[in-house]
């Protein structure tokens, strides 16, 4: 068995697309309406598109939308590779992105890495690879 794709909840898919495309470095592969559910899906994917897919549903009917505290959230995050964390972070800092966690190392031998929130508050890691 092959892992897929993770599907999160947008309120606003342009403005996802956008800022998984601009800042996460993803490629958008399709977009559809899925009448059944009242609600549209796109998946995105890494240029090379050997990573799993990153799915996002925006349901027209779904009024509220509100992150639970870090705290209370059932879903933690999801994670990617960059290759200069600094740049990154700095570049998305620029451009207004809500940085949580700013870069550290994790343990003596472990990588660098950083916590940054999509625009509808989806915690996103950041993993410097060399």
């Amino acid at each position: 068995m092959l892992f897929s794709h993770t599907s999160i909840r947008t309120s606003n898919m342009e403005k996802s697309i956008d800022f998984y495309v601009k800042f996460i470095g993803l490629k958008l592969v399709s977009r559809r309406e899925i009448p059944q559910n009242n609600a549209e899906i796109a998946f995105l994917q890494d240029h090379e598109g050997k990573g799993a897919r990153l799915e996002l549903t925006f349901y027209r009917k779904q009024k509220k939308f509100v992150q639970a505290d870090y705290e209370e959230r059932v879903f933690d995050h999801i994670a990617f590779d960059v290759r200069n964390l600094g740049e990154t972070v700095s570049k998305m800092r620029k451009e207004g992105v809500t940085i949580t966690d700013e870069p550290f190392k994790l343990g003596p031998t472990g990588p660098w890495i950083a916590f940054i929130e999509d625009p509808d508050g989806t915690l996103i890691e950041l993993i410097e690879k060399k």
